[in-house]
């Protein structure tokens, strides 16, 4: 049984019609999950490869592990607080917060700490934690050995061997190799904290069970014995710390009170009752002077409404001081007499009456004492008034020279205060210390760790790594994640055609079929058969049905108008266009079709070698006139099928396929034929090519399954199209149908339509 084809023509274009960028099958940009299926089949091989590998190497290393014990203990932190001085603990407790709890987690394997635990283990002497001590396997002398030599033969590996022998001080050796050993301890410990408690667990790892929990028990007692010799010192610290502070905050406070005296009594600072008698002074001029102004305000008012009252000649009824006059009232009374008699002494004489005369003169004359009680008053208010304003002056002289005093005394006062502060401040300094020096004098609770032992560690029965099953558990989903990711990698980079949906959607024009791989032609050779033969001897294979199919797409491509001259093309060389060409013409042949095919490739003239026909001339000495067409035109033995050749002549610099002679040619085989076929050379690469598309009635593009990537087959497109080809659609060749399925669609699988293709 031979290969078959599966044949798939069908597309949503218009036959002949370009359509660039035109989209693929429907969805064909989903991710779905026949996608995701197709994808995982087409590189199963390799995704295989390397799951196996990746899974293999981490079984190897796996048991190639050496087995290792854990022992833990548990310690609890203690949060209960001992101040020593308020100002700032010396010596205080763990305080319940999570980075203080995190923080002695780090000081459990801190170097300190572990250094300790080496020597009381004598872990230095141990082979396990120093490599020095240990005995070196075979493997590793062989290691060794193939360093060295490999050493030995780079130039900067080789050394004076005199230089290696400089004396080695033993103490700094002896430190080295104790911090190898450290540094080696601390990787085999670890600390944490479990949950949010206060418990904190020491994990110390080894290849001896036993050695493990000696380990783990061993650092929480270093860790506690740490906690009593810090206490220890801290306290002998602070006591040393807080005598010496006290003696010199005695000799400070005895200073500044000194000073405080000496500055008081040379600035003559008394004071009574809290007050300085500057100040008593200064408070009782201030209220005499309060007083004195406000009587001088009033005698001025009053002298002032006196003064305006007598020059606007008012009566001494609207005067407020002639009121207040007793020489005045009586002589108020005495002119109320003489207005009396007055008017008798009209009623009883006349107005010119002496008596009459003498009373007149007695009014005017008490006018007079009137007039002049009013200027005596008014001259005694303005003698008052100017005594109240001395008063005033001579109250603000003492009032400033009382101010003078004090502001001398404030000046003086700042250094005062100042020095006042400063004793203050150093007597609470003094007090505090001292006190708090008799309390941590006399603290014995200072003594106690802040951690407790919880439990210590047990001798582990069963080693704690490696964890076999987990490692392989994870060596499977490391090779899953690998293996996906190789593939993932692998189809990002695929840029080959594919599919019939890849064409249409890179090419923009329909795809009209298929061309399978054919097999070998023996069983025991890689050498496939010959395509040309094969359709002949095989003519109801599937490879066969394929060029039936072809054919028929190629006819029926315009529906308005049959193909008669058709080209083959193909973007780069060895997409099997010469094999399609061939065998094209040959199935319309044996199909009743008057078929003839033109080999057009110059250079190499790869179907008259194919083809396999005697000839002396051909294509090329038909256009130049040398030779008929009855002359060149050859026929196939096998299927009557016509072939125009190319001689073997040297290239000719003339544009064959753009002459006239090369259209009366095409005009020509047209009456005599039914189809004519050129084969021409690949389209990106020879410029005759793009000729000859121009002037066919259809175009068909050779594309190599899985080879041909798909900028190429968009830049063989945009050359058709620049030329104005009519373009039928895009063949795959070389198709693996037993592949196919990895890479696209199909309507059916490869057993099925193997089942309906017989060989004959």
């Amino acid at each position: 049984m031979n290969k078959v084809s599966h044949i798939e023509i069908a597309s949503g274009y218009p036959r002949g019609v370009f359509m660039p960028g035109a989209p693929g099958g429907e969805g064909e940009n989903v991710i779905t999950v026949q996608r995701i299926v197709r994808a995982v089949r087409r590189r199963l091989g390799v995704m295989l490869a390397v799951f196996a590998l990746t899974f293999a190497v981490v079984a190897f290393q796996t048991f190639q592990l050496k087995a290792a014990y854990t022992a833990t203990s548990r310690i609890i932190i203690n949060s209960r607080d001992q101040n020593v001085v308020d100002i700032g603990a010396v010596l205080s407790g763990m305080p319940s917060n999570v980075g203080a709890i995190e923080t002695e987690a780090e000081v459990l394997r801190s170097r300190t700490l572990v250094e300790k635990l080496v020597k009381r283990l004598d872990l230095v002497n141990s082979p396990e934690f120093n490599a020095e001590k240990a005995v070196p396997s075979d493997w590793d002398n062989t290691i060794a050995g193939v360093k060295s030599f490999i050493k030995g033969l780079l130039p900067f590996g080789k050394r004076d061997p005199e230089a290696d022998l400089s004396p080695v001080d033993p103490a700094d050796a002896a430190r080295a190799e104790l911090d190898g050993v450290i540094s080696t301890v601390r990787n085999a410990v670890w600390v944490n904290r479990l949950g949010n408690t206060f418990i904190i667990e020491i994990s110390a790892t080894s290849a001896d069970p036993k050695t493990a929990a000696s380990i783990a028990n061993t650092l929480a007692d270093v860790y506690l014995d740490n906690q009593l010799d810090t206490k220890f010192e801290a306290t002998r610290r602070a006591q040393d710390w807080l005598n010496a502070r006290v003696a010199e905050l005695r000799e400070e406070l005895r200073e500044a009170e000194s000073k405080v005296e000496a500055h008081r009594s040379g600035t003559g600072l008394l004071r009574t009752g809290g007050d300085t008698l500057t100040e008593q002074t200064i408070r009782e001029i201030n209220a005499q002077l309060t007083a004195a102004q406000a009587e001088y305000a009033t005698k001025s008012a009053r002298l002032r409404n006196m003064n305006s009252q007598m020059r606007a000649g008012a009566g001494i009824d609207t005067i407020a001081e002639a009121q207040n006059s007793a020489t005045i009232a009586n002589l108020r009374a005495a002119q109320s007499a003489l207005t009396a008699r007055k008017s008798d002494v009209v009623r009883r004489y006349d107005i010119k009456h002496p008596e009459y005369q003498r009373v007149i003169a007695e009014e005017q004359d008490n006018e007079r004492q009137i007039n002049a009680e009013l200027k005596r008053i008014a001259a005694s208010l303005d003698q008052e008034v100017l005594i109240a304003s001395e008063r005033v002056s001579s109250l603000q002289s003492s009032l400033g020279r009382a101010k003078g005093e004090l502001s001398a005394n404030n000046r003086a006062g700042v250094e005062q205060a100042a020095l006042e502060r400063d004793a203050n401040a150093t007597r609470t300094l003094f007090e505090e210390f001292n006190s708090r020096f008799k309390e941590t004098s006399e603290l014995k609770g200072i003594t106690e760790a802040d951690a407790v032992v919880d439990s210590y560690a047990p001798v582990p029965g069963g080693p704690s790594f490696p964890n076999t099953n987990l490692n392989l558990m994870l060596g499977f989903m490391l090779g899953l994640a690998l293996a996906g990711l190789v593939g993932l990698v692998l189809e990002l980079l695929d840029n080959y055609m594919s599919s019939p949906e890849e064409v249409e959607q890179v090419a923009g024009v329909p795809y009209i079929g298929q061309i399978p791989l054919l097999p070998p032609a023996t069983s025991f050779s890689k050498t496939r058969a010959n395509p040309g033969d094969y359709l002949v001897d095989k003519p109801h294979s599937g490879f066969a049905e394929a060029f039936r199919h072809l054919r028929a797409s190629i006819m029926f491509a315009d529906i308005d108008k049959a193909a008669k001259t058709v080209a083959v093309v193909s973007s780069l060389p060895s997409e099997g266009k010469t094999s399609m060409t061939f065998c094209l013409g040959r199935m319309a042949s044996m199909s009743g079709t008057r078929t003839i095919v033109i080999d057009g490739d110059i250079r190499l003239r790869q179907l008259t070698e194919t083809s396999g026909v005697a000839h002396e001339a051909g294509l090329l000495e038909y256009l130049f006139g040398e030779a008929t067409l009855a002359d060149v035109v050859q026929a196939d033995d096998k299927t009557g099928l016509h072939i125009l050749p190319l001689s073997d002549r040297k290239h000719t610099p003339r544009d064959v396929f753009g002459s006239r002679a090369f259209d009366a040619l095409l005009l020509l085989l047209q009456q005599n034929y039914d189809l004519i076929v050129i084969d021409t050379g690949p389209i990106l690469l020879m410029a005759e090519a793009r000729v000859v598309v121009s002037k066919v009635d259809q175009v068909v593009v050779a594309t190599r399954w899985r080879k041909t990537h798909r900028n190429t087959l968009r830049d063989t497109m945009k050359i058709l199209r620049d030329f104005h080809a009519n373009i039928a659609g895009v063949v795959l060749t070389f198709v693996d149908l037993r592949k196919k399925g990895h890479h696209a669609n199909a309507s059916a699988n490869y057993t099925a339509y193997s089942k309906y293709y017989q060989d004959t």
